[in-house]
């Protein structure tokens, strides 16, 4: 059965929402191109391959594998199809920056004795957390995360208050975790994946406990190729499916609506073949037919950019006044000899991190006691370093739109490896020999991401399930977002969802 054969559609933005869309709408038979204005396709997900260094520049943690096999699972394959997994042993490591190191592994008796040694109880308090964790996490994808409720009247549905009853619904998660655990260390290991939804433990639904379900219950895996890998099968899935691919191809402008549709690109495609596409001769953007358009692009961009103010369903202040996840600055390091100090995920923390916290959200500016993340691929995988060499991205979230000069690059360049070196131990400045940066500017450029956010915009109450901004456009027939800002969220397997969710609402409108 095909609901969609005969239409075409253009799919604006080869990153993870996009990919995935793309694969839904073609199984469906639709005609459908993915056009991606950079060299690569994965959005964030992209990867930076140099001097035989290998990174993955944005996402790293390959978390929920239960959403990647249900994806996968829609198309009668399995994810082992395009990519082993390996269970990263520890899962993490912490250094905290009074000299306390801990290591979060596998073994659950081994969490709990390690909180016990913090806190009288606390150990046992950890079994009770986790278990409304999976609880939060099996109600809340099945009935929440999985459907697009886009109404307020769809949650006053009898069944659904049902579903709900129970559920870590309203607070923060700073005021549910403190229900559990009194030691400010323990809140923290129970608060770090907040940094994966963009928010603070101040500002994000308690709702988001079940992120602790992900971590510790279903564990912290690493793909073959990194998170790069992944995003390679999900374009062989595509092309399986009869999916056409175009990168280096910015999109400048989507015009008509439902069935008349006209995505006018710049001419720099690969595969740039198609009897829909009309190329002028002087060099004037290439211009693509489609019955119907999804943008994967930033939501921002594409309503400020490339639509015209009749077809926008926000006006500027709506995405002025909207609360962003952090941006980050990041260094892509290629060091001599082994990281010995450093676990493949590791985490360094200041005993209070509060003021990290602030200096995203409250008050913007560059922190000045950062907490941050290190990845060493190279400890698990010996593709991506040659040999005697180490690969290691170190990413710290700053507040989006800041000033991001060179020279405060440099400066916070050597700020961050003198905190690794005296929080870690491993010094690293002697033995770099290749570096490369990224910040704000970069995710601007890049990403034409909306004040330089690294992620999109931020999971607070007030921006969580239907005040999200909806896969369909609230003022064109025909054309659908998908990604990020868009119900469920960030991260990459909520982006696998969110292409699902959009897929759907086009089967419903369209399909026959």
């Amino acid at each position: 059965m095909n609901p969609l054969a005969g239409e075409s559609v253009v799919v604006v933005g080869g990153g993870v929402g996009g990919l995935s869309t793309a694969c839904y709408l073609a199984d469906a038979g639709a005609d459908v191109r993915v056009l991606e204005k950079n060299e690569q396709f994965g959005g964030r997900a992209s990867v930076l391959e140099k001097d035989g260094f290998r990174f993955d520049m944005g996402p790293s943690w390959y978390l929920m594998p239960d959403v990647f096999e249900r994806f996968f699972g829609k198309f009668d394959r399995t994810p082992t199809d395009y990519y082993e997994l390996t269970h990263l042993d520890p899962h993490y490591r912490i250094f905290f920056k009074d000299g306390n190191e801990v290591d979060i592994t596998p073994e659950l008796a081994e969490t709990k004795a390690l909180f016990e040694s913090y806190e009288d109880g606390a150990g046992e308090a950890l079994e009770r957390y986790l278990e409304k964790s999976r609880e939060n996490y099996e109600v809340g994808m099945k009935h929440f995360v999985y459907k697009d409720r886009t109404r307020l009247r769809d949650y006053l549905d009898l069944d659904v208050a049902r579903q709900a009853r129970g559920l870590s619904l309203l607070g923060t998660m700073q005021g549910h975790v403190e229900d559990y655990f009194d030691h400010p260390k323990l809140q923290q290991i129970m608060q770090y994946t907040l940094v994966f939804l963009g928010g603070s433990p101040n500002n994000t639904p308690a709702l988001y406990n079940l992120m602790s379900h992900v971590d510790f219950n279903l564990g912290v895996w690493y793909p073959e190729n990194g998170l790069g890998g992944v995003m390679d099968g999900l374009v062989e899935l595509g092309r399986e499916l009869g999916v056409t691919y175009e990168t280096n191809r910015p999109v400048t402008a989507i015009k008509g609506r439902r069935g008349a549709f006209l995505v006018e690109a710049e001419p720099q495609g690969t595969e740039s073949n198609s009897v829909a596409e009309t190329l002028e001769a002087d060099g004037t953007p290439g211009t693509f037919e489609a019955d119907l358009v999804v943008s994967n692009a930033d939501y921002a961009h594409t309503e400020r950019e490339l639509l015209t103010a009749e077809q926008r369903g926000y006006d500027a202040n709506y995405w002025e006044s909207r609360t962003y996840a952090p941006s980050a600055f990041l260094l892509y390091l290629g060091v001599e000899g082994d990281i010995d100090e450093l676990a493949h995920h590791t985490l360094v923390l200041p005993t209070d991190w509060d003021q990290h916290f602030e200096q995203i959200f409250d008050d913007p500016a560059w922190p000045d006691d950062p907490a941050y993340y290190c990845c060493v691929p190279s400890e698990t995988d010996d593709d991506v370093a040659p040999d005697g060499h180490s690969a290691l991205f170190v990413l710290v979230p700053i507040a989006p739109g800041l000033e991001d000069t060179p020279e405060r690059r440099d400066q916070y360049r050597e700020q961050v490896l003198e905190d690794i070196a005296a929080n870690t131990g491993e010094e690293l400045r002697d033995r770099i020999v290749l570096e490369e940066r990224f910040s704000v500017e970069d995710f601007a450029d890049r990403y034409n991401s909306y004040r330089g956010t690294a992620l999109g915009m931020a999971h607070t109450l007030r921006q969580t399930a239907l005040f999200r901004p909806p896969h369909r456009s609230k003022a064109v027939d025909g054309l659908y977002f998908t990604g990020s800002y868009t119900t469920p969220g960030i991260g990459v397997p909520m982006c696998l969802i969110s292409g699902e969710l959009t897929a759907e609402a086009v089967l419903e409108d369209y399909g026959r």
